[in-house]
């Protein structure tokens, strides 16, 4: 393949970057940290008139229908300003699981609406006190005729406070495991949570006895595991695409401040500490971006072993390198890379909140070796590996 964005992808780009750029870049995350959250919806509005929000829509619901790899420069240029939000939940994870799964009905209630950017999705996952392993799955469902009735809590989810629907992962009554939709409510109980990214909001959901129609349920009965994985793979494309964005910017400021910051009469850019640094963080960054594109490729045209193989390693590679350039960005801009009066924290802790987000580095490491078949024991260690995403 070509692992390079085609002219009209490019284009895209550029248009986001200006639309961005003149909004002030991280200035909507600065805001959105002391509580004024009404730039980020004007922004998040923008992005929608640009087509942002209808791009791996299919055009009978009102999108553009174009795939996986045309929603990277959008999530490039959205690391680049570490805009808030839960794009990324909607259009990598909620999008291609209501397209291949989604009932006529729920395409039609959802996709036109996400399309024209008034309705965004979130991803209710983790449980307290649990990590991602779906056998630790306990967030109940039960039938009730034409009504379906959860239990449980969930936790840590992304932007539950602006979220218009969840898509709940619950465990029935015969041990198996399904997605449920399940759109906000103000009598639904949802809970702010501390983030150590300020420009991520957090929130914990109780269902107690809460009723949906049965319609809801997304995909089958006891699929829940399948269409995860799935859902999974395309988050994690878009999420690696995400870090390379927030990396680029990141070797940009470095390199700015080192060509301008002077010692001993010269800029710190000329001694080799420093050019080395900021060359092998242009390496990584050139790196993760051809595993991110790459990724994103496979999703539309590799088999499904070929996906785990390049969007685990993408993931893996893209979240380590990222906590690491933006560790090096603060050394190389000194005493003042620890202010918040610059931007270089707001990017460590944006990488630092991807570090263990749906899975540890380690956990997708294993995942990798064993969609590679690089391990010896080859059926043991699957089956641990597959359990961070399986729980089988």
């Amino acid at each position: 393949m070509d692992f390079a964005l085609n002219e009209d992808q490019e284009m895209f780009r550029s248009y986001l970057r200006k639309y961005l750029d003149k909004v002030g870049q991280t200035k909507v995350a600065r805001e959105f940290i002391k509580g004024n959250t009404n730039e980020f919806t004007v922004v998040m509005n923008g992005l929608a008139e640009l087509g942002a929000t209808a791009i791996n829509i299919p055009e009978e619901n009102e999108g553009l229908g174009l795939g996986a790899v045309d929603l990277v420069p959008v999530f490039e240029e959205m690391g680049r300003v570490v805009l808030p939000g839960i794009y990324l939940e909607t259009m990598a994870f909620a999008v291609p699981l209501l397209e291949k799964y989604g009932t006529e009905e729920q395409k039609a209630k959802y996709l036109p609406d996400i399309a024209a950017g008034n309705k965004q999705l979130s991803l209710a996952w983790l449980e307290p006190v649990k990590d991602y392993s779906l056998d630790q799955i306990e967030c109940a469902v039960k039938e009730e005729g034409e009504t379906l009735v959860i239990n449980g809590v969930k936790e840590l989810v992304p932007d539950a406070d602006f979220a218009d629907a969840f898509i709940v992962v619950v465990r029935n009554s015969n041990d198996g495991l399904s997605l449920i939709l399940v759109d906000r409510d103000d009598e639904l109980s949802i809970r702010p949570q501390k983030c150590m990214d300020e420009s991520r909001h957090l929130g914990e959901i109780t269902f107690d006895e809460w009723a949906v129609p049965k319609s809801q349920l997304l995909g089958s009965w006891n699929q829940g595991v399948n269409l995860l994985e799935e859902g999974i793979l395309y988050l994690n494309a878009g999420l690696s695409s995400l870090l390379v964005g927030g990396m680029e910017k990141v070797v940009g400021m470095a390199t700015e401040y080192a060509n301008i910051r002077e010692q001993f009469g010269q800029p710190i850019g000329r001694f080799q500490a420093i050019k080395h640094t900021i060359v092998d963080m242009k390496m990584d960054l050139e790196m993760a971006r051809s595993l991110s594109y790459y990724a994103s490729w496979t999703l539309e045209e590799m088999d499904a072993e070929k996906q785990k193989a390049a969007v685990y390693s993408a993931r893996a590679f893209a979240t380590e390198a990222f906590i690491r350039l933006a560790s090096e960005n603060i050394q190389i801009h000194g005493g003042i890379g620890f202010t918040e009066e610059i931007d270089c924290h707001l990017f460590l802790k944006r990488a630092r909140f991807y570090e263990h987000y749906l899975g540890s580095v380690r956990d997708y490491n294993e995942l990798l070796a064993s969609a590679l078949g690089w391990n010896k024991n080859e059926t043991s260690k699957n089956m641990k590996a597959e359990k961070v995403v399986h729980g089988q």
